[in-house]
């Protein structure tokens, strides 16, 4: 497989990560997260399908050219895919916890081990192509963000 399918598949994957968090997303936000008490800094709720979408290319992008580099060092990219799916299966967990057991308590905790996961893959894929360190940041700081407004949500809704 060349480099442009590689990142083809593994956009391809993150994507549909996202559309199956999506669904659970989808439903919670018409009836239970209205009614909800949220911080001022909450972002509008359009806001969260394009910035999401453009994460999760990113992140194909960047694993995608990890991947690439398979063939130069099998090892520490094995390390780093294992990493990536680790925090990307996370990724989804959060979005069922929060949205579909409705329980930001449970979700905010869970964040935090999300969040630790990015950040080793980060570190992970960096060793391997400095430019996948970039395209996760943004990701890093997003999920920081939304660690803070999750935690926040919990606190005002306790």
């Amino acid at each position: 497989m060349n480099k442009i399918t590689k990142i083809i598949v593994t956009v391809a994957i993150c994507l549909a990560v996202g559309y199956f968090s999506g669904i659970e997303t989808r439903s919670a936000i018409l009836d239970w997260y209205p009614t909800l008490v949220k911080p001022s800094f909450n972002p509008p709720n359009w806001v969260f399908a394009p910035v999401w979408t453009l994460l999760y290319i990113m992140m194909g992008v960047a694993a995608g050219l990890v991947w690439d580099r398979f063939s130069f060092d099998k090892g520490a990219v094995k390390k780093a895919l294992v990493f990536f799916v680790i925090q990307l299966v996370l990724n989804a967990i959060w979005s069922y916890l929060f949205f579909g057991l409705h329980n930001p308590m449970l979700a905010g905790l869970e964040i935090i081990l999300l969040w630790l996961m990015i950040y080793e893959t980060y570190f992970q894929f960096t060793k391997i192509n400095k430019v996948t360190g970039y395209l996760l940041m943004p990701y890093l700081i997003w999920v920081a963000f939304a660690a803070v407004l999750n935690a926040s949500v919990w606190w005002l809704n306790r």
